[in-house]
């Protein structure tokens, strides 16, 4: 076989059915299902078959691949049949990373989860009469606590499954063949090019923008007032700031004119603060209460940002228009389930409980740079090496991410990784290899490691990873 040309490698190579009835192969067929083992087979096969055509695989190597076919049959069964949702370890220094899942959830949400999931549940029941309920009560009488503490009744909410969802039904509930009043400089894009103008659009509301991008006055929103105006719209510059020459309306100013003119005023916040930042040494972050006690009707915002919670849009605000927007056919097509309740339930409760340490998200934000330096020498002394892999403790900065506070910065710690062998790209590559992967930031030649974003129990790990590439 040696100097074997391709038709005869190909003629090496067995069928599906030859594979799949080996002793060793059969084996899998008993735990896996004829089914699963037929279609690793003939992956693994296909691979071999493309391998011959390039040129990559000679007679040597393929009797190699051939003596290991079933190891690779069974890789790759537990790559097909395994979750494509896998658990990562951000050491990104991102706390709100949206491609890996913004906030982390609580472990009492997960409890919850657990607790009301697994089995039946009182999501739509009420109890206490024996009749069909409400599920956003589970969410509205919480955040009743947190954002109307006198008990005055002019605040409720309901949540549907994100913030675009939010804005979608309170325009199309309260402004459905009528004109929105919007700024020109609040147009603003989401992440996926999702655009605020066009959610509007798809509400059955008429945009009507005012202003320039950089500056806009109260009464650019008082001279676009007509008829048809159904709705003062403010969008907070939650992704971006413009600085400079700029100009803007405080809240102030449009909710008297809101009151002035009897049309109501919604803020969509986007981040959704329930907390005042600045304790962390953030600032721009209005808090949802902050808006509502300055005489907002409605307040739009995200559950899976600052809030620290699952991904949800909530609407909180004047109980009229609330009732209003639960009697919208939409509310039904955009409410959220009972994991998602579950979850923001016992978020909500840490906030009314003031056990604000138990949301991951705000125990990120509140850890110092000293603690994280601590930790990021400890983590470079353990994993030692011969000096191929160098580590450094450097300087650095953490943002929040998800849209939110784009300005700030938390000063951190972090981990600067090269080595002579391996280029930083590589290094990023071999990190991401691992099982669960290690997500980290490559910058100026230099693979970065921010402490702040990974969880305690992680840490042993991510030592034990780099002592293998040290």
């Amino acid at each position: 076989m040696k100097g074997a040309t391709k038709t005869e490698l190909f003629r090496e190579l067995p069928s599906v059915d030859e594979a799949t009835r080996t002793r060793d192969v059969a084996a899998l067929v008993e735990i896996h299902g004829a089914p699963a083992v037929t279609d690793a087979a003939r992956a693994v096969l296909v691979r071999l078959r493309n391998e011959i055509t390039s040129g990559l695989v000679d007679a040597s190597s393929l009797r190699l691949a051939l003596d290991g076919l079933h190891d690779a049959i069974e890789a790759q069964l537990r790559q097909s049949l395994g979750f494509s949702l896998r658990p990562v370890i951000n050491a990104t220094g991102v706390i709100l990373h949206t491609n890996l899942g913004r906030a982390p959830l609580s472990a009492n949400a997960f409890e919850h989860i657990r607790e009301t999931s697994g089995r039946y549940s009182n999501l739509e029941f009420d109890i206490e009469a024996g009749e069909r309920g409400k599920r956003d009560l589970h969410a509205d009488r919480l955040l009743h606590k947190l954002l109307d503490p006198g008990d005055h009744k002019t605040v409720s909410t309901i949540v549907v499954n994100n913030n675009a969802a939010a804005v979608f039904l309170a325009l199309n509930a309260l402004a459905d063949g009528g004109e929105v009043i919007v700024s020109r400089g609040e147009l603003v894009e989401i992440g996926g090019s999702f655009r605020i103008p066009d959610v509007m659009a798809k509400s059955g509301a008429t945009l009507r923008e005012v202003g320039t991008t950089n500056r806009t006055r109260v009464s650019d929103y008082e001279n676009a007032i007509n008829d048809r105006t159904r709705l003062l719209l403010r969008v907070h510059r939650s992704n971006f700031e413009i600085s400079g020459f700029t100009e803007q309306p405080s809240l102030r100013e449009l909710v008297a004119l809101a009151r002035k003119r009897s049309i109501p005023l919604m803020e969509d916040l986007g981040s959704g603060a329930l907390l005042d930042l600045r304790v962390f040494g953030i600032t721009g972050e209005t808090t949802v209460t902050d808006s509502l006690r300055a005489g907002v009707d409605l307040v739009t915002y995200s559950g899976d940002k600052l809030l620290g919670g699952p991904q949800a849009g909530l609407i909180s605000g004047r109980p009229d228009l609330i009732a209003g927007m639960r009697a919208n056919s939409l509310f039904r097509a955009l409410r959220v389930d009972k994991l998602a309740y579950a979850a923001l339930e016992a978020t909500l409760l840490a906030y009314v409980k003031g056990d604000h340490n138990a949301i991951p998200t705000l125990q990120m934000m509140r850890f110092t740079k000293k603690e994280i330096e601590k930790r990021a020498e400890g983590l470079v002394k353990a994993v030692g090496g011969d000096g191929k892999l160098r580590l450094e403790v450097i300087d650095g900065e953490s943002v929040i991410g998800g849209g939110a506070a784009p300005s700030s910065v938390l000063p951190t710690s972090v981990i600067a990784m090269t080595s002579a062998e391996l280029s930083a790209d590589e290094l990023s590559a071999r990190l991401r290899s691992f099982d669960p992967p290690i997500i980290a930031r490559v910058e100026e030649g230099r693979v970065l490691l921010d402490l702040r974003t990974v969880f305690l129990d992680q840490q042993a790990w991510l030592t034990e990873a780099l002592r293998r590439i040290a």
